[in-house]
């Protein structure tokens, strides 16, 4: 065999050594940090694993007779364990504060701060009634979804809209989202967010009022009319897009609705924290389940601080219809942005490990209608379990031509879901056919609504 040859094989088998030693010291590291769920910033990992591979090599190299070897020769075979022991470090760096940044202020809207009796402490805003239609005696208290993510600007823009027709609302971001201040992990929990919005109620003291709640905000507003302590506290209850109320629910893998942008949607611009090193490893574990909420590697407010807009990517195309990829709206300013992942993986499990809701919201006697969205992501069973176990569902209303995120400031979208809203609030006939009944949901799900 020719000498070229000779050398080429050898120096690719080298190569191909290097490669492996290094993949094999960050798979190391990476179940080194699931296995001590991310301990000292991830540092206690990063020295086991390097700690095993330099002592391997050191092995390796004394086998193969490396005393003949230059002390250049020696130092080869430890390449690829500098290298990735550098990739693995940059993990356990922080680079943003890891102190809470909040927000800043909105221009239009003043940010209060109030102290619950749960002892959450979150920022409410206020829309007074404005415009020519006439005041609705009932004030509208708005839910957010998330679970824990800052109100976005689109949404702002259309709680304005329904202060235009005369509604007096009142909105609060959860305890850790947007302006609102962060909770010890451990104390994230959907029975937390149904007592706050009870405790809100009573801090807001102006009677009952009605309530929208939308995704993960229409989650918090069901449970709510399951549990008849804060039930009492509720006028009217508008369930727009709700997620899985219980374990139960939560376990269902069915049907979607009509198609979404997602995967037809323009990547979303602007910075991602998960093309870091450090983020995309401690957001991607956590979303694997392979790192607790309150792991040692990224704490609460540095998450926070590092999420950005576009790390939602396709989550947010998929609450616009297909026919919207190409047009879908800035939902939200990135000074204004704010998204926990680890809190909101918190409740999400909270949600997984509760018992089944059925019975107690069998019982609820507080009026409420459903909003369903022709695009929708949501899984249809969510909608339609929480239709049939809820005997106080008045109408349900299917918006056509309009995703998950039903007002979206596109077309007349957001007038249409404002009438549908308000048309229920005032006891008005519905804009749309109550679809699907109670009756309707096997249909509904047999032809794929």
């Amino acid at each position: 065999m020719p000498p070229f040859v000779i050398r080429s094989l050898r120096f690719t088998g080298r190569l191909l050594a290097a490669v492996a030693a290094a993949v094999a010291l960050i798979a190391l590291f990476l179940a080194l940090i699931a296995a001590t769920d991310g301990a000292g910033s991830g540092l206690v990992a990063w020295f086991a694993a390097v700690g095993v591979a330099v002592a391997g090599v050191a092995v390796a190299t004394a086998l193969r007779r490396g005393r003949r070897r230059s002390w250049r020769g020696r130092l080869v075979p430890f390449l690829p364990v500098l290298f990735a022991g550098a990739l693995t470090l940059s993990v356990c760096i922080p680079t943003v504060p890891t102190t809470r940044h909040y927000p800043s202020a909105l221009g239009f809207v003043k940010t209060e701060h109030w102290r619950l009796s749960t002892g959450s402490r979150v920022a409410v805003y206020h829309y007074p009634p404005t415009g020519s239609s006439p005041r609705q005696p009932v004030p509208l208290v708005y839910l957010n979804g998330g679970p824990v993510r800052g109100i976005s600007v689109l949404d702002h823009h259309f709680l304005q809209l329904l202060a235009g027709q005369g509604y007096d609302v009142y909105t609060y971001e959860q305890a850790g989202g947007g302006r609102s201040d962060l909770l010890p992990m451990d104390q994230y929990s959907i029975t937390r967010s149904v007592n706050d919005l009870g405790a809100f109620v009573d801090k807001l003291g102006k009677g009952r009022p009605d309530v929208l709640g939308f995704s993960s905000g229409a989650v918090v507003l069901t449970r709510a009319l399951a549990d008849p302590a804060t039930a009492a506290r509720l006028h009217r209850a508008v369930i727009a897009e709700p997620g899985p109320m219980d374990g139960p629910t939560a376990r269902i893998t069915g049907q979607k609705g009509r198609p979404s942008a997602r995967g037809l949607a323009p990547a979303v611009s602007g910075p991602r924290s998960t093309h870091v090193p450090r983020y995309a490893v401690g957001f991607g574990l956590m979303r694997l389940g392979l790192l607790s909420p309150e792991n040692g590697l990224i704490g609460q407010a540095e998450g926070d601080n590092a999420f950005t807009a576009a790390d939602l990517g396709s989550d947010t195309a998929s609450a616009y219809c297909a026919r919207d990829a190409h047009r879908i709206p800035v939902e939200d300013t990135a000074e204004n942005f704010s998204f926990s992942a680890a809190a909101s993986l918190r409740i999400q499990q909270t949600i997984k490990d509760s018992p089944s809701l059925a019975p107690q919201l069998s019982r609820s006697r507080t009026p409420a209608m459903l909003m369903i969205a022709e695009c929708s992501s949501q899984v249809r069973q969510w909608e339609t379990t929480i239709l049939a176990d809820n005997p106080a569902i008045q109408r349900t209303q299917y918006m056509p031509g309009v995703g998950h995120h039903m007002w979206n400031g596109l077309d007349d979208n957001d007038q249409r879901a404002a009438a549908v809203i308000t048309a229920f609030l005032q006891d008005k006939p519905a804009p749309l056919p109550d679809y699907p009944t109670r009756a309707d949901i096997p249909a509904f799900l047999r032809d794929h609504k």
